[in-house]
């Protein structure tokens, strides 16, 4: 089983910088491929930067993030990543947008369509191949961007509050998706989010990040996800007093450090 970490990771910016404060510091986080980890903290505790090191987008100023013990020098296939704004290409359909990173890879145009036809299907969205992007509500075009990030059969799936742009209705409904696409793909999941309800909902693990510089603070252990894939359904989930106590606790934690900091 791949396991993604970062190890005693510090960031500066801008890199190279012994002066600069970090935006990280001394992080320690291992994500195994069968884990759901979320991320959660106020705004400037590092929470992208964290993910934009696993991704491989930026390079630790000191520590290392390495998959299975190899260091990671950048992006890579065996990790996929998910913005909040869905970036898909607007001159592409929907099903080309999916198969366009096994176009990179030079996979015969037959194949890939059949590929991204099978992703499409995966994600409830057998009959948008054809459709355009502009034609695509947000919950739908979220689905193409995970579809898309799936293409490449990654080991890690990598979201930056991929449901912050959505309508309340529709963001309940793809917590759900997510859940099913994490079981059903079999990849470690690595999410960012400043919605506490949805960390719980979510994770398997939460990471909460309190800022300057940016440093976990605790890492809470939780089973709604596991119960709702199980069949509970997220209504009765969230109306336990397991799911509001766990709240409440965890609001009262990145509470608490906002008045520490605030001190």
């Amino acid at each position: 089983m791949a396991v993604l970490s970062l190890e005693a990771v510090t960031l500066r910016y801008p890199a190279g910088d012994r002066h600069a404060a970090p935006v990280l510091a001394t992080v320690d986080l291992a994500l195994e491929q069968d884990e759901f980890v979320v991320v959660i903290g106020r705004s400037g505790s590092g929470k992208t930067s964290l993910l934009n090191l696993a991704a491989g987008f930026v390079a630790p100023s000191s520590g290392r993030v390495a998959i299975d013990g190899a260091p990671v020098s950048g992006p890579g296939a065996d990790r996929a990543v998910v913005f909040q704004d869905d970036a898909l290409y607007p001159w592409l359909t929907a099903l080309d947008n999916v198969a366009f990173p096994l176009r990179l890879r030079g996979v015969p145009r037959t194949q890939r369509l059949a590929r991204a036809r099978e992703l499409l299907a995966r994600v409830g969205l057998p009959d948008a191949g054809d459709r355009d992007v502009w034609e695509l509500s947000g919950g739908m075009r979220q689905r193409v961007g995970i579809a898309r990030a799936l293409a490449s059969d990654p080991k890690f799936l990598l979201m930056d509050e991929p449901l912050g742009a959505l309508d309340a209705l529709t963001r309940s409904r793809m917590q759900g998706f997510i859940l099913d696409v994490w079981q059903a793909n079999g990849v470690g999941a690595l999410l960012i989010t400043h919605s506490i309800e949805e960390a719980l909902l979510l994770a398997t693990r939460i990471i909460v990040l309190a800022p300057n510089p940016g440093r976990i603070v605790s890492e809470i252990r939780t089973t709604f996800g596991r119960d709702h894939l199980a069949g509970t359904p997220l209504s009765e989930i969230r109306s336990s007093l397991a799911f509001r106590r766990l709240q409440d606790d965890l609001t009262a934690l990145i509470h608490a450090e906002d008045e520490g900091i605030a001190a």
